[in-house]
This record gives C-alpha cells, structure tokens and sequence, in this order.
C-alpha cells in the first residue's frame, strides 16, 4: 500500500509539473505580448499579471499619464477577456456600477421589474481613478470584489468567471481624492506603484505612440486558460522555508514583540488575509518565471505591494519623518 501510494504521489506531482510547464509558456507569452503595447513599466507589467495569476484584485497607484489605463485594456486583449472600463467621479452612484431593476410593460399590460446589468459584470473591471467617488460608491464594489457576486432589490446575480478589479488611484496629494476604507484596501491583493518611465523608454514610447502605426496587443490566452492557471498556482508546492518567511514578515508589520523596536512605529498592520495574499503571489511569480516553487526571494521582492497598504504607521513615526516603505525594507532585512 505504501508504495502504491507513493507511485500516486510521484504521478500527480508529475502532472502538476507538466501542467506548470505549458502554463508558464502561455503565461509568459502574455507578458511578452504586454510588454510589446506597454513600455518601460516591466514591473508594474510582472506585478498586475500575478495579481490575476493569483485570483485577486490590483491597485495601480500614479499620477494620470502613466498608460494605467492602457495597461487593463492590453491585459484583458492578451488575456481573452471581456474587460470593461468605468470612470469614477463624485456623483457616480452604486447602481451605476452594479445595474438597476426597470419595470417593463409586456404588450399584454402585465408589468414586470427586469434586472439591467451595470459595468461590473466583465470579467476584467478598471476602476478608473476610484478615489475620485464617495465612499459610498466606492463600497459598492466590497460585495463583488470579496463574494463574486451582487445583491440588487433583494436578488442576488452572480458575477463571471474569472472577475478581476484592477482599479487606478491617484496619488492623495491630488485635489478632489477620498482616501478609499481599510476595508476596502484590504481587498486589494497587491498595491501597484506606476512610476514615471527612463529616458530610454520614454524615448522609445515617443517614437512607437506618435507614428503613423501604433504597436497593437495580440491575444495570448484565452478565460478557460486563465482560470486553469489559477487552479495550478494554488497547486504548486511551497517548502517550510518560504511558509516561514511569510510568516515572520506579516507578524512583524504588526504592533507587538514580534516586530521588535520597529513595531514600535506601527499603528496597525496586516492581518491573515496579507499571509494568504504572499502565499499565492510568490507562486504566481515563481509559475511567471518558468520555476514550479516558490522561493524565499519571491517573498521580499513581494512584501512591500502586499504589505503596504495593510498598514500605517502612528502619529509619532511620521512626524519624525518614517515611511511604510522604510519600516518595510527594515522588516525583510531581518529575513533576507
């Protein structure tokens, strides 16, 4: 019995390798067709992918101007999927985004309420610049964006599959911005920082953006892939070394013993859900990279996206000038 089992053990991880070498051909066949639209921004490229390699939902932080809404456009194309933008602005209301119900006479006098669909039934949603709406509008998507599904007059209406929010936000500083929930923020698997491009891809994106042919996106994967993908990144192994780097990180960007002298600076940190987030996104990235497990490496390239808005320092800390980036770069020190 022990060795037929062990026959069964080496036949699935077999399989999970297989499968992982065909999806990370079709995956990095997706970054290369973004990265041929998108220049200069290969991180921001790497990190909006492992978002949806890891089933959840982005952040992209950056002043206007920063091909941010080019980028969810070029993902849904070279990803296969419906993807669907709304513009976020002060009077934009929750059934703008999730529909509304119309009552409708049948040409036999008989009224009905009939349930029409808003902008957040796409499989790829760009929340465009979401902190210009109030926070009521902003809470609308809570729902969808944790349950993957929306209650309308009572009715629930399921959302597609795969469903993605990858919302743009402007920096704080900028005039007529609402500072989204804790709540919600803790939605958001990753916060993207978009930063401005080199001179050597600014020069580039001159060039390509203001010809007479513009650079295209190619399709790379279809949902069907996509979705698979996602259930092997959640198949692939992890060793004890990586789990307990996770955890010593994410306990240590809390306010506690664990944290040492830097917890001291910490007003509130990361709960369980910033734990999970890092054990699917280093496998996404190791799955990225062609490798099928992830390593410690992985966790300290992805710990400030994952760490940072889960997290905020106390008054004292910023009057003396520290920052969430400094307390981090601090914590994964004490690990790498």
């Amino acid at each position: 019995m022990a060795v037929a089992g062990g026959e069964n053990l080496e036949k699935l991880e077999d399989m999970i390798v297989r499968a992982a070498e065909s999806t990370s051909v079709h995956v990095r066949a997706a970054k290369a067709a973004i990265g041929a639209v998108i220049f200069g921004q290969d991180k921001v490229v790497e990190r909006a992918l492992i978002t949806v390699l890891s089933g959840g939902h982005g952040l992209l932080v950056g002043v206007p101007g920063l091909a941010k809404t080019k980028l969810v456009d070029t993902m849904g194309i070279a990803l296969g999927l419906d993807a669907r933008r709304v513009q976020f602005t002060p009077d934009l209301m929750p059934s703008d985004i999730l529909g509304s119900e119309v009552l409708e006479e049948s040409p036999g006098g008989k009224r009905s309420f009939r349930f029409i669909a808003g902008p957040v039934f796409a499989q790829l949603l760009m929340a465009d610049e979401i902190n210009r709406a109030s926070p009521r509008t902003q809470s609308a998507l809570l729902q969808a964006m944790q349950e993957q599904h929306v209650t309308v007059a009572g009715a629930r209406h399921d959302l597609p599959k795969p469903f993605h929010v990858l919302a743009t936000q402007n920096p704080l500083e900028q005039e007529g911005t609402y500072p989204l929930p804790e709540a919600q923020l803790d939605r958001f698997l990753m916060e993207i920082d978009v930063d401005y491009p080199d001179e050597a891809a600014e020069r580039k994106i001159l060039f390509d953006t203001t010809g007479a042919d513009e650079a295209r996106a190619k399709g790379a994967m279809t949902a069907d892939d996509l979705i698979a993908a996602q259930r092997l990144v959640r198949r692939l192994p992890v060793g004890e070394s990586v789990v307990t780097a996770i955890l010593q990180l994410v306990r240590s960007a809390r306010p506690g013993p664990d944290a040492g002298e830097t917890g001291k600076l910490i007003s509130w940190g990361p709960g369980p859900r910033a734990s999970q987030a890092l054990m699917l996104v280093v496998r996404a990235r190791a799955l990225l990279e062609g490798r099928f497990a992830p390593s410690v490496d992985d966790v300290l390239e992805l710990a400030e996206p994952v760490l940072k808005h889960r997290m905020a320092l106390t008054f004292a800390a910023r009057a003396e000038g520290e920052t969430i980036t400094n307390v981090i770069t601090r914590l994964k020190a004490r690990i790498g």
